[in-house]
């Protein structure tokens, strides 16, 4: 019975866990989309992407013209640009993260200098793929001769190491929530005491002057 919880809870954390994202969308010739992913540190993620540009005469999308390019630029959490290339119509781009947190993909085409595209509409289907998801697992049993249950035993051992990241991930962001919010809470701390010290000497000052002025008027 134990074993049986512990296998799903494995399977709960897997299903969790989705490191790989397809997606497409519409650019103009001059707009640029951004995406943020939060990545945990040293981990592979591979890009790729392929462009269909907008036909009036079939008023459907067709496999992208060679000559369109898209410009790729990624940074990391400290918005530090880590990729910044000109790629093709298709393309694939990899990087590794060295610090976790939120990272900016964005793509953009070079459609400005194609007559072709001017005003016209860009169809692109990204998909991103992260952690063990980048890995090639039949070309990785083709290369080290793995038996069927060698490469699945190869496959749970990348996902492991892909959970391990993402809770380290998870407690890394915890441990600066945490370090937000007593910093939040102390300056509220210090400004809570700061009110409470002016209104003491408003209350001061006001009853010296009042007291000065009783006396002026010889009241007291």
């Amino acid at each position: 019975m134990t074993v049986v919880a512990s296998c799903v809870g494995v399977l709960l954390l897997f299903a969790w866990f989705t490191p790989s994202k397809a997606l497409y969308f519409h650019i103009g010739e001059t707009e640029k989309k951004c995406f943020i992913e939060e990545i945990p540190d040293e981990t592979m993620v591979i890009g790729k992407y392929r462009t269909q540009l907008w036909d009036k005469q079939t008023g459907s999308f067709l496999p992208a013209t060679p000559g369109l390019g898209m410009h790729v630029e990624i940074k990391d959490p400290d918005t530090k640009v880590i990729l910044s290339r000109q790629y093709g119509s298709d393309g694939r781009f990899t990087f590794t993260s060295h610090t976790p947190g939120e990272h900016q993909i964005c793509l953009h085409s070079n459609s400005t200098k194609m007559a072709l595209f001017a005003g016209g509409k860009l169809r692109v289907h990204l998909d991103i793929q992260v952690g063990e998801h980048t890995n090639n697992y039949p070309e990785i049993a083709a290369k080290d001769k793995l038996t069927e249950l060698q490469l699945r035993v190869r496959q749970l051992l990348d996902q492991v190491e892909q959970i391990q990241k993402e809770q380290n991930y998870q407690r890394y962001r915890e441990e600066r929530f945490r370090m937000t919010s007593e910093s939040t809470n102390q300056r509220v701390l210090w400004w809570s005491i700061a009110q409470t010290v002016i209104l003491i000497i408003t209350a001061i000052w006001q009853m010296r002057h009042l007291k000065s002025f009783f006396e002026a008027k010889k009241l007291v």
